[in-house]
């Protein structure tokens, strides 16, 4: 399963689920992060984690296990 991890800066992918449980998944969806929704990986830091994504409309910034538990479709 691709996750949101596995894209390159500038790709996009499409929310297919969230593996996530319990107050980490409500945090996701409090953030818009929800099934079907567009999400771009805009860039990495230097060591790879944080990662800043954007989507809705605005940019925010995940670490690179929280964005493992986001699996997308292109």
């Amino acid at each position: 399963m691709k996750t949101l991890a596995n894209l390159k800066p500038g790709q996009t992918g499409v929310v297919q689920s969230i593996t996530a449980e319990g107050a980490v998944k409500q945090h996701f969806l409090d953030m818009g992060i929800t099934r079907g929704v567009r999400i771009q990986l805009e860039r990495r830091a230097p060591f790879g984690d944080p990662l800043a994504v954007r989507l809705r409309g605005y940019s925010l910034s995940l670490r690179k296990d929280e964005a493992r538990k986001i699996c997308i479709v292109d």
